[in-house]
């Protein structure tokens, strides 16, 4: 799908690549981007917003209620809604004993902010017999995060989503494509050793313009590191192997098996 003439929505883009993707939507001619982010980023929103001629909304894509909101919002502004990239997201540190409240909000930013973007958005893509759903995933849920449990698994589900929904609705106009990036130099990234960070660290900018490249070609996975695809396939050939040397990494990056208490 081509963005030109679009109306398209970004989620989480304060900052990082949601903003550099609004920003490149805008670049390519879409008819009107909505940028939506939490209150906190309030003044970096509007930024965005006043630097692309857009809308800015906040909203916490975790709740339901604040997702139909800015749906709504963007609905009474530029009409229906072409592109959705539900791309917000959050790292909390840890394993399984990780609190409640770190792996609630870790599911419902990660994979329950696409769910109700695709509950208000899919009966009128399939009214209309097109549409596109671009959700945001991480490396991580193609093949692990050392350090945070919580990012993994939800990161994983979030993949698996995504695959449904191409499953239900691409031959009913609606393309899917879920985003997989390693390590990009966002608000996220933090100081220290990562095993994300083994291969590079990309640019928002440089991440964007892979996704409008990766639009236009209806392509369902998005990758920033080529590499991502390799050591997925030797994942897939050899999953014990495949965790061996995930526990080497893990060594060798953390210097012992991680856990929530200093080493």
């Amino acid at each position: 799908m081509q963005v030109k003439d679009k109306v398209c929505v970004v989620t989480g883009a304060a900052g990082g690549i949601g903003e550099a993707v609004a920003r490149a939507y805008a670049a390519a001619g879409a008819r009107g981007v909505v940028v939506a982010d939490l209150k906190s980023s309030r003044g970096k929103l509007a930024a965005v917003a006043g630097d692309i001629d857009g809308l800015a909304v906040t909203a916490d894509i975790g709740q339901e209620s604040d997702v139909r909101a800015l749906i709504a919002a963007a609905e009474a502004k530029y009409g229906p809604i072409d592109i959705f990239f539900s791309n917000a997201g959050l790292s909390r540190k840890g394993q399984e004993t990780a609190s409640d409240a770190d792996w609630d909000v870790s599911w419902r930013v990660h994979v329950m902010s696409h769910v109700f973007a695709a509950r208000a958005l899919v009966p009128g893509m399939l009214a209309r017999g097109s549409g596109y759903l671009l959700n945001t995933a991480s490396a991580a849920g193609l093949l692990a995060s050392l350090n945070s449990m919580p990012y993994g698994v939800t990161k994983n589900a979030a993949i698996a989503l995504a695959e449904h929904l191409a499953i239900q609705y691409a031959d009913c106009g609606i393309r899917v494509s879920v985003l997989c990036p390693q390590s990009v130099q966002t608000g996220m990234a933090t100081p220290g050793p990562s095993a994300a960070r083994v291969d590079g660290v990309m640019l928002p900018a440089e991440v964007a313009r892979l996704v409008i490249e990766a639009m236009a070609d209806e392509r369902f996975l998005i990758l920033s590191h080529p590499t991502v695809h390799e050591y997925m396939q030797r994942k897939a050939s050899s999953r014990d192997r495949w965790l061996a040397g995930m526990r080497r990494l893990r060594d060798r990056i953390y210097g012992a098996p991680y856990t929530d208490e200093p080493v």
